[in-house]
């Protein structure tokens, strides 16, 4: 059983230098991309938190450089990711009576274009939304950068999945 482990181990130590290709964490595939640059994400929305730009564009940027192989770049590169804020609301979403608003609804939606340099046919320009309900007796500005990055996480995972897991 000793020998089966040692061969076993040899066997992998020769083996994975060897394995080639650009699979992420996350069971998506980069191809034979090396390089990725992400463009600043300005906010287009109607209501502008003035950090919410950097929270999304460095949220995309983490994601790609934990969960998959690529350097990010400023200049040529394999892929780009550029894209705007497009929508940062509150609306109501359940009353209590005729007149009073029981729960609220917290939207952030981007707008991603997303290019392949080496596999142009993965390209896309796609909306990601997400949203939060709140207590309306809640103060929003107590909330808000803790829904804000609890909602910027799923989006920066939609933004993945979709360029490189072609969900």
């Amino acid at each position: 059983m000793v020998q089966f482990c040692r061969i076993s181990i040899l066997f992998l130590a020769l083996a994975l230098p060897s394995c080639k290709g650009g699979y992420s964490f996350t069971g998506g595939n980069v191809g034979d991309a090396k390089t990725m640059q992400v463009d600043f994400f300005n906010n287009n929305a109607q209501i502008v938190n003035p950090e919410a730009s950097q929270w999304v564009t460095e949220a995309i940027k983490d994601i790609f450089v934990q969960q998959t192989p690529l350097e990010l770049v400023q200049g040529p590169a394999d892929m780009y990711i550029s894209g705007e804020i497009n929508e940062y609301s509150l609306r109501p979403q359940a009353a209590r009576g005729p007149s009073e608003v029981a729960q609220m609804l917290f939207t952030i939606s981007v707008q991603v274009e997303f290019i392949n340099e080496l596999a142009p046919e993965n390209n896309f320009n796609a909306r990601f939304s997400r949203s939060r309900p709140y207590d309306a007796d809640i103060n929003f500005s107590d909330i808000e950068n803790e829904l804000a990055a609890e909602i910027i996480k799923e989006l920066r995972e939609d933004v993945l999945n979709r360029a490189i897991a072609n969900w």
